[in-house]
């Protein structure tokens, strides 16, 4: 992959990159991306997501923690794309959360924006300030750390 082609990517180019796979894939698309420095994706919340099944009858909100977990995603790609020769045969594991915040519920027909910005990384060490928006507004915010293994 060009460092032309990280300026943004599909889906198809997101599964090229990450391990997950529906129900669990929390990006549909990246719009930016500086290697080593920034990203921000994209997830359109659909009514068909299976989690809805059950959070909650009646009442659809988007669980907190898919959320980070989608954030972490978003990192993850981040770091795949900053060091493609050290992380290419590797996966990215959660090391820690810090600062989590919700702001606003995030309901089907909502489309959440992740603005990660890389704070420290060290070895196969990374710290990612990440914030999730809907319409401009903050919904989520935290710390990840992350590690390759």
């Amino acid at each position: 992959m060009s460092e032309q082609d990280w300026q943004s990517l599909d889906i198809k180019q997101i599964l090229e990159l990450l391990p997950h796979r529906y129900p669990f894939i929390m990006v549909d698309r990246i719009l930016a991306a500086e290697p080593g420095v920034m990203i921000k994706g994209l997830k359109n919340v659909s009514i068909n997501e299976n989690f809805f099944q059950g959070h909650f009858p009646g009442e659809p909100v988007m669980p907190g923690v898919l959320m980070l977990e989608g954030m972490a995603q978003a990192g993850a790609i981040l770091a795949y794309l900053s060091d493609r020769d050290k992380t290419a045969d590797k996966l990215v594991y959660f090391a820690g959360l810090e600062g989590v915040k919700f702001r606003r519920k995030v309901v089907p027909g909502d489309q959440l924006i992740y603005d990660l910005a890389v704070k420290k990384q060290k070895s196969r060490f990374w710290v990612m300030e990440g914030k999730a928006y809907v319409d401009e507004a903050l919904a989520a915010e935290a710390q990840l750390m992350a590690t390759f293994a």
